[in-house]
């Protein structure tokens, strides 16, 4: 098994920001990401890493990337590190499966979630309110049920340690401008419902989703990640099952566990259980198995 990474260390690269799960080298022209086996929940960063997390996020995203070219372009130009400038290639024990070259992006100020299921902060939302992040719903839905039409859903981008907000999709337009906003709307959505499809061959819902955008060349590109279990709520279709949460292939897992701590989801992190731990890597593990397969 692949050794767990939780902070990589490239000295002779441009280090230009570490986040809750990636870090980021500057090469000059091109960006290189690379996924860590770190793991966060409420915004927290755990102190154990997840055995090969980092493999298989880079690896799911590749997957989803090239299914989607004819959509909207990405940031990805390779995950093959013998595709990446020479002076990287001294950190391939670092690298190898778990990193991307990119093209360089700016990124727009806005996280778009996108949600075809009721569940998570939606469906606390949605039993108090009758909504989700202030969308009226019809009423009598139940947890995890299918939503009557896929929503757009909006969020700011926190800095680390702080919480996302959601936000309406006229504070987008205020942020990014009427055109771009639209543009990430809708192709949040599409991307979102052709994955659902692609997914419920594969045995797979997925539930919901986090996508991020940037702006290159005045063209808008699809960054970051893509429909990860970090990023996304995968349930197996099998045992789906409205009236309740869902098993998940996703770090749902690591939530629901944390959510039976006396734990105020703040730092420091509670130490988590070696079978906490595997099981997250077996769920991470098994989506991209399902999906690739």
């Amino acid at each position: 098994m692949t050794p767990i990474i939780t902070q990589t260390n490239c000295p002779e690269l441009n280090l230009v920001n570490r986040g809750k799960v990636r870090d980021i080298y500057d090469l000059g022209e091109h960006l290189l990401i690379v996924t860590s086996d770190r793991i966060s929940a409420f915004d927290v960063i755990m102190d154990e890493g997840i055995p090969q997390k980092g493999y298989v996020l880079t690896q799911i995203s590749k997957f989803w990337f090239e299914q989607m070219t004819d959509l909207i372009p990405n940031h990805l130009i390779s995950t093959d590190v013998d595709d990446f400038p020479a002076i990287t290639h001294q950190y391939r024990d670092q690298l190898e499966g778990r990193s991307m070259l990119t093209k360089k992006a700016q990124p727009l100020p806005v996280e778009c979630i996108v949600r075809g299921y009721l569940s998570g902060s939606g469906w606390k939302e949605y039993q108090q309110l009758g909504s989700v992040c202030s969308i009226p719903l019809p009423t009598g839905l139940v947890q995890s049920d299918k939503l009557p039409k896929t929503l757009f859903t909006p969020s700011t981008k926190a800095e680390l340690g702080e919480h996302d907000e959601n936000i309406s999709f006229e504070q987008t337009i205020e942020l990014c401008g009427q055109d771009i906003a639209e543009q990430i709307r809708d192709s949040s959505i599409q991307i979102y419902e052709r994955a659902r499809e692609l997914a419920d061959k594969k045995g797979l819902i997925i539930a919901d989703t986090k996508f991020e955008f940037g702006i290159l060349d005045g063209q808008l590109i699809w960054i970051d990640e893509a429909l990860t279990p970090d990023s996304s709520r995968f349930w197996p279709k099998d045992q789906y099952q409205p009236g309740s949460a869902q098993p998940s292939f996703d770090k749902q897992f690591l939530r629901d566990y944390l959510e039976t701590l006396d734990w105020g989801k703040q730092a420091p992190a509670p130490k988590l259980p070696e079978e906490i731990v595997r099981k997250t890597g077996e769920k991470y593990l098994e989506a991209l198995k399902r999906l690739t397969a």
